[in-house]
């Protein structure tokens, strides 16, 4: 039950626009802190870039390039902190780049970068570089481009493959601490008086509800929305409006089924046509193909991969694995999201700063609204931290140590605890050990709550559909545990069924099913959820040259 009769009477010191990544682990962080804490995200939690990106947990190996080394080694060193707080989510990954005569960066320069990285990684746990000389590199990537091939470099990142999901760990962990957190809950109006904000309305997207939050003396105004930055800044009276502080570039991805020469780790390359790098990654039985990087200029919704960037990431992955023979007809999902880099002109979109900007808004006339402009996945909880040491700095207090660095994800776990195999001894005659280890994988030691489910009702073992180990007691949990209130939530976020089983479509008649037998939701209700889940799937993943809608 979505129940909000608090909102207006809570004297909140933090509210927090956006609940994203960096939203989600602000909220953490300040309600650890003792801060009253509340977030309001006007979709669901990581509905936005969040979930669009490469999944990738690392340290951004071309921004040596451009010098950014300081942004290189915050990000390796959260990239450690997130492989010992959330193994279960973040694991290491091992990346291969392919060195090419006349096509890419020189041998030496490459080398060098990688010695670097491990230089700026000096207190990594997973292993330093190596160098493949050519004959090396043709007896382990047989399928690659062989022309003008002089070898490569292989290192160690990591991969958040669930990438919601660990946002949604930051959004729980907040709410245990104390914080308010609310999905589904845009902000329609700033109010400013005296120079600070001084109340905001807010609208429930479910209910319609209106609700005024007041705020006071010491109150501070997070705008962590992301793209959506300057939407929020626009709600703000004229006179001390802001100028456009985002120019977001758009990332477009691919999903395929396992082709020939696909590699067992991930590629990170550059394309034969332009020299853009992106990545070829394994990622739960399927292969992630992307980003690309375009400057955005449109409009933030819907946004899908356009079939130009679809087709681009195709020719390009056949360029470089020729036996992969892709075509549109391989790709199994799609979708894009915009990066919310600093609104800059006159540089490429490659060149764009990844370093995120805390801009205080005083010096445009109000004193207590911060926003966030960039931000990366892997960075969330450091930004997090320096927001929270720049609130108690305006309110002229000194900061309490900052408790994320160490404190693991509710669902910390390792595949290797005894926990994990008493339950498989437990559940043996309802769910298979890869079952088990599924659950694990996603919610970490919390997969007890939805096992429990399976203890009290043996028919929510049931799987979800037939090619995918999640069950139906996910469905239930996720309405009951995790705030999800529609399918798409429950298909895209909670679990990542949307991603790996035909758009999510042939789970829709299972998720209405349990939804009425164990929710309480009408089959009016279902009905609707799946009219909007089909909308949206083909507003924003299904690819427009597809030639026939895909149906239930």
């Amino acid at each position: 039950m979505r129940n909000f009769a608090n909102l207006e009477a809570t004297p909140f010191d933090v509210v927090i626009i956006g609940g994203g990544i960096n939203g989600a682990g602000t909220a953490r962080d300040a309600a650890m802190r003792g801060l009253k804490t509340v977030l309001l995200e006007r979709g669901d939690f990581a509905s936005g870039t969040s979930s669009w990106s490469t999944r990738l947990v690392h340290g951004g190996l071309r921004y040596l390039e451009y010098f950014e080394l300081p942004l290189v080694r915050e990000s390796l060193r959260e990239r450690e902190v997130l492989l010992q707080t959330a193994p279960h989510l973040v694991k290491p990954l091992l990346l291969t780049v392919p060195i090419y005569r006349e096509r890419s960066r020189p041998y030496w320069k490459i080398q060098a970068g990688m010695c670097l990285y491990d230089l700026l990684s000096y207190d990594k746990s997973v292993p330093k570089h190596r160098m493949l000389p050519k004959t090396e590199c043709q007896q382990l990537f047989r399928s690659l481009d062989q022309e003008n091939l002089l070898g490569a470099a292989q290192y160690y990142d990591a991969q958040a493959a669930y990438a919601e999901r660990l946002c949604l760990e930051n959004i729980f962990a907040a709410q245990t601490a104390g914080a308010t957190v609310c999905n589904y809950m845009a902000v329609t109006d700033l109010a400013v008086a005296d120079q600070r904000i001084t109340g905001l309305t807010c609208e429930d997207q479910r209910s319609g509800a209106t609700y005024n939050l007041k705020t006071h003396g010491k109150t501070m105004v997070i705008n962590t929305a992301g793209p959506w930055v300057d939407r929020v800044l626009g709600l703000t009276p004229k006179e001390v409006r802001s100028p456009r502080k985002i120019g977001g570039t758009k990332g477009s991805h691919i999903v395929v089924e396992p082709f020939p020469g696909a590699p067992a780790t991930a590629l990170y390359v550059e394309a034969k046509t332009d020299g853009r790098p992106f990545f070829i990654v394994p990622w739960l039985g399927q292969v992630l193909i992307g980003t690309t990087d375009i400057r955005f200029e449109g409009e933030l919704d819907p946004l899908k991969a356009d079939d130009a960037e679809v087709d681009y990431l195709l020719t390009e992955t056949n360029l470089m694995i020729p036996t992969a023979n892709l075509s549109r007809a391989d790709v199994t999902f799609t979708y894009a999201g915009v990066r919310p880099l600093p609104y800059q002109t006159g540089k490429n979109p490659g060149a764009l700063t990844r370093k995120h900007i805390l801009f205080d808004h005083q010096k445009e006339g109000i004193d207590n609204l911060i926003s966030l402009i960039g931000g990366k996945l892997t960075t969330y909880r450091h930004v997090g931290e320096e927001l929270v040491d720049k609130i108690y700095r305006k309110r002229g207090e000194s900061a309490p140590p900052c408790p994320t660095l160490t404190t693991p994800l509710p669902g910390c776990i390792l595949p290797t605890d005894p926990r994990i195999q008493a339950r498989i001894d437990s559940e043996q005659n309802q769910l298979s050990p890869e079952t088990i280890h599924h659950l694990f994988t996603l919610y970490g030691s919390q997969a007890d709550g939805v096992l429990a489910l399976v203890d009290e009702e043996p028919g929510l073992a049931a799987p979800i559909t037939g090619k995918l180990p999640d069950i139906q007691a996910q469905i239930v949990y996720g309405i009951h545990n995790e705030m999800a209130v529609t399918f798409e939530d429950i298909l895209r976020r909670r679990t990542t069924i949307a991603l790996q089983d035909g758009y999510g479509l042939t789970a829709l008649g299972v998720l209405a099913q349990v939804a009425q037998d164990y929710c309480g939701w009408s089959g009016e209700d279902c009905d609707r959820q799946i009219t909007a889940y089909h909308q949206f799937m083909h507003q924003n993943c299904i690819p427009s040259f597809e030639r026939e809608p895909l149906t239930v």
